[in-house]
């Protein structure tokens, strides 16, 4: 696969922005050499009859739907996010709810799919909203003020079941499993 592919898959993908020193991080190359595929990409993708065009800002880019398509975009999205949830993402929105907040390689665990596109879905939405931690440097999602207000509650605690659910027994055996997995691939890495 080559680099140019893998950077443009990440934008894809990605529903933030991705840094250059990102892109070069997870394609394992240098910060150069994804600049020089970066360009190559810029002048693909800068055609009026594109339908998709890159942005960039500082050093930061991301993937973005040509301006010219902006209303039927937005008509798309308006019924996208008025629309009824699907049952992935009920599913999705309900494992957030109750063990958030929650880092997506958690959540996929726990539902054994990818989950971007619901995540960006349920952003959209309003009903879920990522924050960064700091202390671990990954980012988590959770449900938002929002989501909390609609439902009539002020906490997640007040879910119904909500202590039976956070504490899965099962589902920390899971989470630990792969947190002692990961620790040991990484200790082998040394």
């Amino acid at each position: 696969m080559s680099l140019k592919s893998k950077i443009e898959s990440l934008l894809f993908i990605s529903n933030h922005p991705l840094s250059l020193n990102k892109l070069a991080e997870l394609c394992g190359a240098t910060k150069d050499e994804v600049t020089k595929e970066l360009d190559i990409l810029f002048a693909e993708y800068d055609a009026k009859e594109k339908g998709i065009n890159i942005q960039k800002i500082s050093t930061n880019y991301q993937m973005i739907t040509n301006s010219e398509n902006g209303k039927l975009v937005g008509d798309f999205l308006k019924e996208e996010v008025t629309g009824e949830l699907t049952p992935a993402s009920l599913e999705t929105l309900t494992v957030i709810a109750y063990r958030g907040p929650i880092t997506r390689t958690e959540l996929e665990l726990i539902r054994g799919v990818n989950c971007s596109i619901i995540l960006r879905n349920l952003m959209m939405r309003g009903l879920i909203e990522e924050i960064e931690d700091k202390e671990q440097m990954v980012s988590k999602y959770q449900i938002t003020f929002d989501f909390m207000k609609h439902l009539g509650i002020n906490e997640a605690t007040q879910l119904p079941d909500f202590a039976k659910l956070n504490s899965n027994e099962a589902l920390e055996q899971i989470l630990n499993q792969e947190k002692s997995l990961d620790k040991e691939i990484e200790e082998n890495k040394v």
